[in-house]
């Protein structure tokens, strides 16, 4: 089972290194990127110019831990991604980017992932 668990994660990562030869973010378009974990799931916003995280949201964010415990219960996981996704789009507004490139992190761009993305679309920011 583990064996199973640490070839996934080697495949995902191979993913991961073949993307981001592609996907570079700059300050007037940040990088967009996914984490997810078994419970959770994380975004930020990555400058890659100069190697710094402009902002990032989570599941555990203090301001969405209301509404994600709610969800928990009733929807699931994806409505909670797409959550994140929308607060990911608020927070960068406020900070003055409009316009993000999207690091799927190796994973498939299904299930969550895809829900951070139309989340994020629904908020206002493009790519």
């Amino acid at each position: 089972m583990a064996n199973k668990q640490i070839v996934k994660q080697k495949a995902r990562l191979r993913r991961k290194r073949r993307i981001r030869k592609k996907v570079v973010g700059t300050p007037e378009r940040p990088r967009l990127t996914v984490f997810r974990s078994a419970r959770h799931v994380y975004a930020q916003l990555v400058d890659d110019v100069s190697g710094k995280t402009i902002t990032g949201v989570s599941s555990l964010t203090p301001s969405l831990r209301e509404q994600v415990e709610a969800l928990r219960k009733e929807k699931g996981k994806v409505e909670i991604s797409k959550l994140v996704g929308k607060e990911i789009a608020r927070v960068a507004k406020e900070k003055g980017i409009a316009r993000v490139v999207f690091d799927r992190n190796g994973y498939v761009y299904h299930g969550r992932v895809k829900a951070v993305a139309d989340g994020a679309r629904e908020g206002g920011l493009e790519f």
